[in-house]
């Protein structure tokens, strides 16, 4: 048997191919969209790809099952109830797949039915041979994660409440998955950093015995508690998880590998004005803090770029994209693997036209913990705000939207701060600073109307990355006095307990 797992760290995200080396039969489950990568090891090792499957219809990242049935002629697969805009071969419960000489020999998958995560979710089961007692493994998709278990709540706007899926997860759990051998070994579609879990592990494989033991789900509990479990303290959904469950279950246009044109910054800006462009600057969050054009929005390549910049550009909005030389390409990749195409180009050396042009140029403001009001720690309460110092440059740097030297200074802001913890809900529970309103950076976009404009902001998360981003947000949507708390929560809790 030929196995191997597909690891994209950027987006958490597996894949996998396997195959029969006696038959040269193999199926890629859970492909991205960039494909290459399959077809050379596929070549490399004499396996032809008869078929794609997918686990589920995914939503936080665009699959690659229509570029690879273009490119092999594979049929694509499902679980039975799938709905699709396509062609699909649809995988009852219990179906086998064979990929040996005939249904007796070689490398079987079975499809197990395991709704819960979504109502089409399946895991397939994998046997070197049709009678091993033991598996080799199975795949998990986004049923079981190696710590934790797939979130109930994404087909809440479709009318299925988070409730009846968890409920739907339980069963499809301990019906299903953990009747099989603890040496089973366990491959799932996600790792840790996911949106699609809540504590998923940093380890990319398990065994079912393992996941017996350790993982919090799966610990014996009645039904009920199951399912208050798993749906209380769930990440923010990104907002284009949406855009791509529809393009993945109703077909996308496929994949343009070419790289982005070079834009001048006339050109840049005309996008953005005439035709509603994002700009888009995604060099290290400390290049940007320092010189950034305003009105841009901000993730770097450095994070889980894909990710955030679906939380703070809408789908199907063009962009432009800032980025140091020679990784604009990397960029649209990147950006393309959630369906994210419409990249009109890059701006050419966007250092050199910083330097030129400080009239539209902007340095971010920062605040270190220690020039925010902190009142004594309290159980429960590592550190209070009392006030911060809107208004004045922390750390050298003047506030977002404000003038580089030599520009019009900008209106003082009105009093009443306001602190925004921009981390997931589990994070905000798990302890926060008091007084912190909890917006999550995946859904701040939809809820800025929460917010006054006219008064200043505080933004942190756990480390100061995702709260870079969150003002790069607001200051782009036009808040006059955003800054955010260098190194976040966990910095001001160390100075309150050191």
């Amino acid at each position: 048997m030929h196995f191997a797992q597909y690891y994209l760290d950027c987006l958490s995200q597996a894949s996998y191919l396997i195959g029969d080396e006696t038959t040269g039969r193999a199926v890629l489950v859970d492909p991205r969209r960039d494909i290459d990568d399959y077809l050379h090891d596929a070549e490399a090792a004499g396996l032809r790809i008869e078929l794609v499957i997918e686990t589920h219809i995914h939503a936080d990242f665009l699959s690659g099952h229509l570029e690879l049935a273009r490119a092999t002629d594979a049929a694509i697969a499902f679980g039975e109830a799938a709905e699709t805009g396509f062609p699909i071969r649809r995988l009852r419960d219990g179906e086998r797949i064979s990929l040996g000489a005939d249904d007796t020999e070689g490398v079987t998958l079975t499809a197990l039915a395991t709704p819960g995560h979504t109502l089409e979710s399946i895991c397939l089961v994998i046997r070197e041979h049709p009678d091993d007692e033991v598996p080799f493994g199975v795949l998990t998709g986004d049923t079981l994660f190696v710590g934790d278990v797939g979130r109930p709540d994404l087909l809440s706007a479709a009318g299925h409440s988070p409730h009846d899926m968890a409920v739907r997860l339980y069963r499809s759990l301990h019906t299903k998955l953990l009747t099989l051998p603890d040496a089973t070994r366990v491959f799932p579609a996600h790792g840790a950093g996911s949106a699609c879990g809540r504590s998923l592990s940093t380890e990319t494989s398990s065994t079912i015995g393992d996941q017996r033991r350790l993982n919090y789900a799966l610990q014996p509990m009645p039904e009920a508690d199951f399912v208050r479990l798993v749906t209380a303290g769930q990440p923010a959904t990104p907002g284009y998880f949406a855009h791509d469950a529809a393009l993945n279950r109703d077909g996308h246009p496929l994949l343009d590998p070419g790289p982005p044109a070079a834009l001048t910054l006339d050109e840049a800006l005309a996008a953005r004005d005439r035709q509603g462009a994002a700009l888009l600057d995604c060099r290290p969050s400390a290049a940007y803090t320092r010189a950034h054009l305003a009105g841009s929005l901000h993730t770097s390549l450095d994070t889980r770029f894909a990710e955030y910049a679906g939380s703070v550009v809408a789908p199907g909005t063009p962009v432009v994209l800032i980025a140091d030389p020679g990784t604009e390409q990397e960029a649209r990749l990147r950006l393309a693997r959630i369906g994210y195409d419409r990249v009109l180009g890059h701006l050419s050396d966007p250092a050199a036209v910083l330097e030129r042009t400080p009239a539209l140029t902007r340095r971010s403001r920062r605040v270190r913990h220690d020039e925010l009001a902190l009142e004594q720690p309290q159980p429960g309460d590592v550190a209070a705000v009392g006030a911060a110092v809107p208004g004045a440059p922390a750390a050298g740097a003047p506030g977002p939207g404000a003038p580089a030297p030599g520009a019009p200074a900008a209106e003082a802001p009105a009093i009443g701060l306001q602190l925004i913890d921009v981390r997931n809900p589990a994070e905000y529970e798990a302890g926060a600073l008091p007084g912190a309103r909890n917006i999550p950076l995946a859904g701040l976009s939809q809820r800025l109307t929460e917010l006054d404009p006219a008064r200043p902001v505080v933004l942190y998360c756990r480390s100061g990355g995702r709260s870079v981003i969150a003002a790069a947000l607001l200051e782009a949507r036009g808040f006059g006095d955003v800054c955010d708390v260098v190194g976040g929560y966990e910095a001001v809790v160390a100075a309150a307990v050191g």
